[in-house]
């Protein structure tokens, strides 16, 4: 049984679920200590005063907040704690929302909510029945570690999962991330489309779907162990030149390629088109763009009411 991370209650309106949350998920990662090679003695971190430069305890160890480069003020976890946050023991549900409303980038980790006894399991089926029949999904707020979260709850087999979320303003906006103006032609849109339908699957319940790194790393951990050579790693895949390609012919080889991994014949492929001669780019037309957003202290931004 997973170990229990928080104790508290959805709030549905009237509505009260006793809840206990667990987990979703497993690290299967492979973790590393630091080590000396000399020796192979174990690397700490030591909590320095930079004043004092000396080790302080745990005990003498607070919370501060830096209003600038010389300014630090401190704050006391009981200061905190005084802090009116009602959502301090309860996920309080404050909308309900269809499931593709939700942008993906805002959605993090996942919780299962586990009923907190009998008196919990009428409550509890009927939000989890009721999230099922509407399609919708619920959006709530919370407060966990110090400070107040959004959250969303939805419906995985029988039970009632919370995602973390981010704030709208944790999300960066990517426009100056994006690639300059180009064209696309119909042929290589199909292309792709094609391409899309030999790679579309069902489910990820495939070898190809599993963690070959932490694999490979086991391997070499086992293998030093035994004092003994780990296995040859597989050949790498060649690698590309970076230059420009015939966009039709590479999307024609990767659906020839798809089909044969599958045991599909390959059939006949789309023509293969020369590369249109280079023009200029067609010059887009100048656009406002959001004064950029600053973030930080710089900006005077407020810290998040903390728990």
């Amino acid at each position: 049984m997973p170990r229990t991370i928080w104790t508290g209650a959805i709030s549905f309106g009237l509505v009260t679920v006793p809840i206990h949350v667990v987990s979703a998920t497993e690290d299967h990662a492979i973790h590393f200590h630091r080590i000396h090679l000399e020796d192979g003695g174990r690397v700490r971190n030591r909590k320095i005063c930079e004043l004092e430069d000396r080790e302080v305890t745990q005990a003498e160890i607070g919370k501060g907040y830096e209003i600038s480069r010389d300014t630090i003020v401190p704050i006391s976890d009981q200061e905190l704690r005084d802090l009116p946050l009602p959502t301090a023991k309860a996920i309080d549900i404050v909308a309900f929302m269809p499931w593709d409303a939700i942008d993906p980038i805002r959605i993090g980790d996942g919780y299962y909510l586990t009923p907190d006894g009998q008196v919990a399991a009428k409550p509890y089926k009927l939000l989890r029945q009721a999230l099922e029949r509407s399609s919708r999904v619920a959006v709530a707020r919370y407060a966990w570690s110090g400070r107040e979260r959004l959250g969303l709850l939805r419906v995985r087999d029988e039970a009632i999962v919370l995602h973390a979320m981010r704030w709208p303003d944790e999300i960066r906006d990517p426009a100056e991330l994006l690639p300059p103006p180009t064209e696309v032609s119909d042929e290589e849109i199909t292309g792709a489309l094609a391409l899309m339908d030999t790679m579309t699957r069902d489910d990820l319940d495939d070898p190809q779907f599993r963690d070959t790194y932490t694999e490979a790393v086991v391997e070499l951990i086992e293998a030093k162990r035994e004092h003994r050579e780990p296995a040859a790693p597989a050949p790498e895949p060649a690698e590309e030149s970076g230059q420009l390609v015939d966009l039709m012919a590479a999307l024609n080889e990767s659906v020839a390629k798809a089909k044969a991994s599958r045991g599909e014949p390959a059939g006949r492929d789309a023509d293969v088109h020369e590369m249109p001669t280079k023009r200029a780019a067609k010059k887009a037309p100048a656009k406002k763009t959001a004064g950029k957003k600053t973030t930080g202290k710089a900006a005077g931004r407020k810290p998040r009411r903390s728990a």
